[in-house]
Formats: C-alpha cells, sequence, structure tokens
C-alpha cells in the first residue's frame, strides 16, 4: 500500500522549502517515503494534474509553475540562454522569439514542455562563458549578455550553413568584447564574420 501524502500538506511542505521545481530525491527526503512510493505518488499527482512532470525526476506545482528561462536553466545543466531569444530578450534584434535557445557544454537537447520549446546546443567548454545570472518573479537563470548572444547566434547558423545575422542593433554590441568571446571557439570562419559584421 502506497503511503498517501496529502495533497494541502504536500504543497505546503514544498512552498515552505522554497522549491520551485523538486525531485523525486527532495520528495523522498521531505516526506520519508521509499522511492517506489515517492514514484507512485508522484506519477498519481501529475495524472491529477496537480504536479507537472518536466522530465524524468523533475517536477513543479501546477498552480505554482516557475519562469520559463528559470525552467531553462533547469531542465539541461549546466546551461545558459543565449542565441537569438538572449538577443531578443536585450532588445538587439526586433524579432520576438519563441523557442527558447540556450547553450550547453553537454551533448545537444530539445525539449518541448508547457507549451515552449527549449532548445540546447553543445559549445566547446573553454566558450562556455559571458553570461550573467538575472532574476524572473526572484528566481535565478543565467542568459548570456548581448555579444556572447550575437557570437553564440552566428556561430551556430555558420555551422548550419545559414547567413550571419543581418538585422540586429551594431549599438548594443561591443565589438572588441564580441570578438573576445569570437576567439574562444576557435573558428577562423567564425572571426571573420564577426569582423566583417561589426566593421
Amino acid at each position: 500500500m502506497v503511503k498517501l501524502v496529502n495533497q494541502t500538506i504536500f504543497s505546503a511542505k514544498i512552498r515552505e522549502k522554497k522549491l520551485p521545481v523538486f525531485t523525486v530525491a527532495d520528495i523522498r527526503t521531505l516526506f520519508k517515503l521509499s522511492q517506489s512510493a515517492t514514484v507512485k505518488l508522484l506519477h498519481r499527482y501529475t495524472s491529477k494534474k496537480f504536479t507537472v512532470r518536466l522530465k524524468r525526476g523533475m517536477y513543479t506545482l501546477a498552480d505554482a509553475i516557475p519562469p520559463e528561462l528559470f525552467i531553462a536553466g533547469k531542465l539541461y545543466e549546466p546551461s545558459y540562454v543565449s542565441r537569438e531569444f538572449a538577443l531578443s530578450y536585450h532588445r538587439v534584434i526586433p524579432e520576438t522569439v519563441y523557442e527558447i535557445t540556450s547553450v550547453t557544454p553537454k551533448a545537444t537537447r530539445r525539449f518541448e514542455k508547457i507549451g515552449r520549446i527549449y532548445s540546447y546546443r553543445k559549445i566547446k567548454q573553454a566558450a562556455f562563458t559571458g553570461y550573467t545570472v538575472e532574476k524572473q518573479s526572484g528566481l535565478g537563470f543565467r542568459i548570456a549578455d548581448a555579444e556572447k548572444a550575437f557570437v553564440d547566434a552566428n556561430y551556430f547558423r555558420l555551422l548550419d550553413g545559414l547567413k550571419p545575422l543581418a538585422r540586429y542593433d551594431k549599438e548594443k554590441i561591443n565589438p572588441v568584447k564580441a570578438l573576445h568571446y569570437t576567439s574562444l571557439l576557435g573558428n577562423e570562419k567564425l572571426i571573420s564574420i564577426i569582423k566583417t559584421t561589426l566593421q
């Protein structure tokens, strides 16, 4: 028989511990349940739409879903929001970008969760830099600064056989900073593209 945890108590405990997302291990510890009991409990709560499964072993309360940029950082760690989404966020490009684009030193991945697409592209460890921590609704997330997002976007466009970004606010890009980030990727063609586009 699975030990039942009252939904009100469950919700109150999650909020008390300030867990915008929580894992099977978190619930095991909080409610002193076995692994199998925890998995069954979360499966039941998810089927009742009381909790939302973000990925295997990671959940959030359905009535307290955290901001999407916080989710982006939690779905696949380590990562930071970059490329076109970050450029739109910093108002460097005029378009609204719906896919939340991130980079990671791990393998390329893609998730579709809660009506959003979260994509992650692999970048070399030496180039996993150039981000700051910002907040949405009090929750921190990593996001590239304008220059790093610009370099990352052009780097992956080059890899995908696409033309460099054409429409962007040049005033918001520091060429020296952008070229520093470009050098970390060690791609001569990219260096040439960044130099040319920022002239």
